[in-house]
């Protein structure tokens, strides 16, 4: 049974918390929930923290770990994301290492050395290694005062992303009974939820549920038609911002990085065709901003704790919306606007159906079509997107966001059930042995050569669909078959049928229904930051400039020094010196230390 209560800390652990809070990180305050989190591990409280993608999470073990007697052991899943945090740690003034299986024996051997006289207090390590026997016995001799685990979903095989590493974790709490273990997720429904804590035997731990509405991400689904074409038409009109475009293999993968290359982007790949060097080389170039764009299979959805991605493309559609979730959640880390688009076709739900009706485990091929039919209603539905995404999480919201495209009337609902009567018509008619474009001759009154050998233009629905061009009834027909109305003939690439729940839409007992997009460019999301004069945004050129030189000359990325979001505030309050920067969000004793003076000079060479 889950508590959900408050911990109990007395009035000096607050004031600690709030001392470290501003001294090491550079923040006047927490974020929501962060010190209940914070308090409760002080207070040596298993936690269970789903919250979502930029709420805060790291800080909630980092800040304790600078308080805490003895060692913080952070279970991380990716080796390419553990340097970057690492990185941010010690920009920040904490004292961390990590130990994966990139360090040869020297380097390893020198981390334990740090660990053991104690001048390592967070450590970042792979759930592979904590597998290992030898491992947490050597732990077992460091005094470990908190297990952290990152992407605790992972451990669940009802989570989007089960990893089996992840199962070794249940050790912990047998060998470290009286060591306190907090697990923090992103995403997680309430079943995982249940399912961590049961697998992690966390004991009376503080639950906490985060706000999943991300309200700086707008939300926009359009259909695809030439997708690498719409792709660069919105990477065309969002000059300069840094994203992420997924893809669902690494063919599509390729050819999508082809058309922005060739078109003068700066864009790399990322999949599991690539060897190692190649992917850690192309996610380093992007994170440290050397290139605007990297082009991904759903392999780089926990691998990038870059803070200024601005927008997410999915160039297919994803397989669950816990997975759309993880990783539209990506943009906008750092608080500012951030848009995410979604292109679907009926050619995406066909390819899913197809692994799907190949699934061994009936459980498993069960929940991948639940997933599917989730996914599919998300992009179909005339409902708000954060109503849908919100939902699934067991949050409830009252709709009319203004942060989706169905909210700002972009995206219009019609029903269809005529037409998609006549259509389904003419497939019974014809004996359902018949594809999209003959069904579609027919509607229309297109007297081809075959419509008349087979005397399918004396049928009652020849001509009946007159009213709209080819191209429309062939967007219905898709339409129908993703809808599930309507599937292939034994798998063969033509002959469509009625299903049972097409039955019901041409008896008239159920009602069908389509969204209208049109495909006219889609209006900016406007930014709600305060918006800088030219003189100031002259300011933030130069400091985003001193900013990635001093990055390269540390071998960090650009966010790591100081975040977009603090550079436009320092462009705009322009401090003059030490204790006017350290007032600035993000800036904390150590950073001010380190990049201050360059900075302050930076600021002052352009006068008051």
């Amino acid at each position: 049974m889950v508590r959900y209560l408050m911990p109990t800390t007395d009035r000096g652990g607050s004031e600690r918390s709030d001392e470290t809070l501003r001294r090491m990180f550079g923040y006047d305050s927490f974020r929501p929930h962060q010190r209940e989190i914070v308090e409760a591990i002080l207070a040596r409280r298993d936690v269970f923290a789903a919250m979502p993608t930029g709420g805060g999470k790291s800080l909630c073990y980092q800040l304790p770990s600078v308080l805490l007697e003895g060692l913080t052991v952070v279970v991380s899943p990716l080796i390419a994301l553990m340097q970057d945090q690492v990185d941010g740690a010690l920009a920040n003034g904490l004292e961390a290492a990590f130990l994966n299986s990139s360090l040869d024996p020297v380097a390893a051997r020198e981390v334990w050395h740090r660990v053991a006289r104690g001048t390592v207090r967070l450590l970042y390590v792979s759930p592979e290694r904590v597998a290992m026997d030898s491992f947490r016995e050597r732990l077992r001799d460091q005094g470990v005062s908190l297990f952290a685990i990152d992407e605790a979903h992972c451990i669940s095989e009802w989570g989007h992303e089960f990893r089996p590493d992840y199962r070794t974790l249940s050790v912990l709490r047998a060998e470290f009974p009286s060591t306190p273990i907090a697990a923090f997720t992103a995403t997680a429904t309430p079943l995982v939820q249940d399912d961590v804590i049961r697998l992690l035997q966390l004991r009376s731990p503080l639950a906490v549920r985060g706000d999943f509405d991300r309200r700086e991400i707008y939300y926009r689904v359009r259909r695809k038609e030439r997708v690498n074409d719409q792709i660069l038409a919105f990477v065309r009109s969002h000059s300069e911002q840094p994203g992420i475009v997924y893809r669902a293999t690494r063919r599509s993968t390729e050819e999508t990085v082809a058309k922005l290359v060739s078109n003068g982007i700066s864009a790399v790949a990322y999949h599991a065709g690539l060897s190692d060097r190649e992917r850690r080389a192309n996610q380093a170039r992007f994170v440290k901003d050397e290139v605007r764009i990297v082009v991904a299979t759903i392999a780089f959805g926990m691998g990038i704790d870059k803070s200024n991605v601005r927008w997410i493309i999915h160039g297919d559609l994803p397989r669950s919306i816990e997975a759309y979730y993880q990783e539209t959640g990506r943009a906008g880390r750092d608080g500012d606007p951030a848009e995410a688009l979604l292109f679907y076709g009926p050619q995406d739900i066909m390819t899913i159906r197809y692994h799907i009706d190949r699934m061994e485990s009936e459980q498993e091929s069960e929940r991948a079509t639940r997933n599917l039919q989730e996914m599919i209603r998300y992009a179909d539905s005339g409902v708000c997107r954060r109503v849908q995404l919100l939902a699934h999480f067991a949050q409830h919201h009252p709709g009319r966001c203004r942060g989706c495209d169905v909210c700002e009337g972009e995206v219009a609902m019609s029903d269809q059930t005529i037409p998609a009567q006549m259509a389904m018509s003419a497939m019974i008619r014809t004996g359902e042995r018949f594809g999209a474009h003959h069904l579609v001759d027919i509607v229309t009154g297109e007297a081809s050569d075959r419509v008349r050998r087979l005397g399918h233009d004396r049928l009652p629905t020849f001509g009946v669909g007159q009213d709209h061009d080819r191209r429309w009834w062939l967007r219905l027909v898709q339409d129908l078959e993703g809808a599930g109305l309507v599937r292939r003939r034994d798998g063969a690439k033509s002959g469509l049928m009625i299903s049972p729940a097409g039955k019901a839409v041409l008896t008239g007992t159920e009602r069908f229904h389509t969204a209208d997009r049109p495909e006219k460019p889609a209006p900016r999301v406007k930014a709600t930051e305060s918006a800088l004069d030219p003189e100031q945004e002259q300011l933030l050129g130069r400091l985003r400039a001193l900013r990635t030189r001093l990055a390269r000359e540390r071998g960090v990325p650009p966010y790591v020094v100081f975040s977009d979001k603090t550079l436009r505030i320092m462009a705009s309050v322009r401090p003059h010196d030490r204790a006017t920067l350290l007032e600035v969000p993000g800036i904390g004793e150590h950073k001010a230390e380190v990049y201050g003076t360059h900075f302050l000079e930076e600021i002052g060479s352009t006068g008051a």
